[in-house]
Order: C-alpha cells, then sequence, then structure tokens
C-alpha cells in the first residue's frame, strides 16, 4: 500500500515535468513550380511557460522560425531566436504572424500531402524536448496579409 501511494505521489510530482505542449491545425502552405520555400503554420499550447526554439522537416533542407513584420505597405519576414509560449494561453502561428519557413524544400507540395515536422522546445531551466506532428499541406492560395512579402534572412555570415 505505501509503494503505491509512494509511486501515485511520484507520478503525480512528474506530471508537470513530463507536460508537453498542444499542437493543432498544423497545416503548409503549397508551393508552386519553382517555388523552394513554404510556410507552416499550427496552434501552440503550454501549460507551462515554454519556447519553440527549432524546427526540422525531412520535406527542407532547412527549417526557420520566423515573423512578419509591416514596414509600410511591405510584409518583410525575419528569424527569430525562439516563440516563447506563456502558461495555459493559446499561441497561433499564421500567415502575417510568427510561422516556421521550410527552406529548400526538396520537391513541390501539393495539396493534401503531409509533411512531417519535429519541433523543439524548451523550459527555463530544462533539457529540449520535442513534439513530431504531421502537418497537411493547404492550396496556396490559402489567406495572404499583404501582396509584397521580402525575406530578410541572413545566412552563412
Amino acid at each position: 500500500m505505501k509503494a503505491e501511494l509512494l509511486c501515485a505521489l511520484a507520478i503525480g510530482v512528474m506530471s508537470p515535468a513530463q507536460a508537453q505542449v498542444r499542437v493543432t491545425d498544423p497545416w503548409v502552405r503549397s508551393t508552386v513550380a519553382g517555388q523552394t520555400v513554404a510556410g507552416a503554420f499550427m496552434k501552440l499550447e503550454s501549460p507551462v511557460a515554454e519556447s519553440l526554439v527549432g524546427a526540422s522537416s525531412p520535406a527542407a533542407a532547412r527549417v526557420e522560425l520566423h515573423r512578419t513584420i509591416m514596414e509600410g505597405t511591405v510584409a518583410k519576414m525575419r528569424p527569430v531566436e525562439r516563440i516563447d509560449l506563456a502558461p495555459g494561453k493559446p499561441f497561433e502561428l499564421k500567415p502575417g504572424g510568427y510561422h516556421i519557413m521550410l527552406v529548400d524544400v526538396a520537391k513541390p507540395l501539393a495539396k493534401g500531402d503531409t509533411v512531417p515536422l519535429r519541433l523543439e522546445f524548451q523550459r527555463p531551466g530544462k533539457p529540449k524536448e520535442t513534439v513530431d506532428v504531421q502537418a497537411t499541406v493547404k492550396d496556396v492560395m490559402a489567406p495572404m496579409p499583404a501582396m509584397h512579402m521580402r525575406s530578410e534572412s541572413h545566412h552563412g555570415s
């Protein structure tokens, strides 16, 4: 009886440390011939303070975290190191805001395809955790926030 109680208490104490981010509605924008980048979007929610610190996918040579900002009438995408999640508050990665950018996609992404993504999260003072998701490819004509997009990525400095 004591052993069972101790085990139950240990599981209860460990549960918050084992909590993972809930990922819902993951999707990727389809690409057209010759297009080598695509945006990935989803909703994230964590019961504890946590940050999205990276992502990867076999569908692209490189995967980056980005934020779109408006400068006048031009939307510019800039890489970010992390996306912070507040405890219990949903955060949406969406067109025109924070998103995941797939760079140098291996092949065109067509509506209905599935793109595997591995998301890396980190809590203060804890090792990184990964969450694997399958994102559905949606039509390229999904709503865009602005007509002019320019990436401000700087790589290989």
